[in-house]
């Protein structure tokens, strides 16, 4: 899914958070993620109400491994669960990791609409492709819709949450560099600590270098917003580490976003991605995620990414309790 995104993650003393992404965000293709099964239910798989399909069954769910997607993936888990669903979870490091089986061996994967209009663009016209870089995510979302049928893909509700890579700096270099957006670091040369498939990307350091002229001299592969880029970052080894807009740890760490101020970040909003098959198969699948995309917004994403990063709850235990106050469950 070029441009990640992706998405955002978090972690501060120990574990971490967030996406575009990519956030961004895309990565590339090693698996390294976690393969859990959710618990089934015994629910006989009924007609749905919203026609012609079935509810309930297998359902395969993919997605990214970063703190966010792992929440956000959680929820989906939970309410198809409730839903009669019997839901696997593939989780892996970048995008790359699961999109060759989707649609085929997965079903349904948590995305950014920038994220995966993108990689599909990339995927089909080469990586010189020029990005959908609309600010909008539903005009986003209606650039890509040829590549998306394309692809046997269906994009359900967009939700108002949004979450774009970011790159973050220390307080310390940032006021000795009198940096408080990216174009200030325009001439620098720069290390950068990212995600494996940040080469080039246009969200990444493709953009730094050609939009705002960074001269990024190594990227450390060590994750999006992993604890090992934070600490690279915080200790010195790298100037510049990748994260999302969503990351509630940064400040408690000495950390800052610097803004991006020539947008080269396309809008991230948060949108189940299905496989069109089994879209027709299953319709109700889209009444028991489209109202989790209304519940959710960029500041309450924001706070729950901040309890699982700082606060140490698990992604299953604050999805839960989202669930349960938004009436979802």
């Amino acid at each position: 899914m070029s441009i990640r995104r992706s998405l955002a993650a978090v972690l501060s003393v120990g574990t971490l958070f967030l996406a575009t992404a990519c956030a961004g965000d895309d990565l590339d293709s090693g698996s390294k993620g976690d393969d859990t099964t959710a618990p089934s239910t015994s629910t006989s798989p009924s007609t749905s109400e919203s026609g012609g399909g079935t509810a309930g069954g297998p359902i395969t769910i993919a997605g990214q491994s970063f703190p966010e997607a792992t929440l956000v993936a959680a929820m989906y888990d939970q309410l198809l669960t409730n839903a009669g669903y019997d839901v696997t979870e593939k989780l892996v490091d970048t995008r790359d990791g699961y999109m060759a089986d989707f649609p085929g061996g997965v079903d349904i994967v948590p995305e950014y609409v920038g994220g995966i209009v993108n990689f599909l663009n990339s995927r089909a016209n080469g990586d010189n492709a020029t990005p959908f870089d609309a600010g909008d995510g539903q005009q986003l979302a209606d650039q890509g819709k040829e590549l998306l049928d394309a692809a046997g893909i269906t994009l359900l509700d967009l939700s108002q949450a949004t979450d774009t890579n970011a790159f973050m700096v220390t307080k310390d270099f940032s006021e000795k560099n009198d940096a408080t957006k990216l174009s200030d670091l325009s001439g620098k040369s720069v290390t950068l600590a990212a995600a494996a498939d940040c080469k080039g990307r246009l969200d990444c350091e493709g953009g730094l270098a050609d939009q705002y002229g960074i001269d990024v001299t190594k990227i450390l592969e060590l994750g999006y917003a992993s604890d090992q880029t934070y600490q690279s970052v915080i200790k010195g080894e790298s100037d510049l580490g990748e994260t999302s807009t969503t990351d509630g740890t940064l400040a408690s760490q000495g950390l800052l976003v610097l803004e991006d101020d020539k947008h080269i970040q396309p809008a991230q909003n948060l949108v189940p991605a299905v496989s069109t098959e089994f879209l027709n198969a299953h319709p109700d699948v889209a009444d028991v995620l489209n109202p989790l995309m209304a519940a959710l917004t960029t500041e309450n994403l924001t706070e729950l990414n901040g309890r699982i990063a700082v606060d140490r709850e698990t992604p299953e235990d604050v999805a839960h309790a989202f669930l349960e106050e938004a009436g979802l469950l």
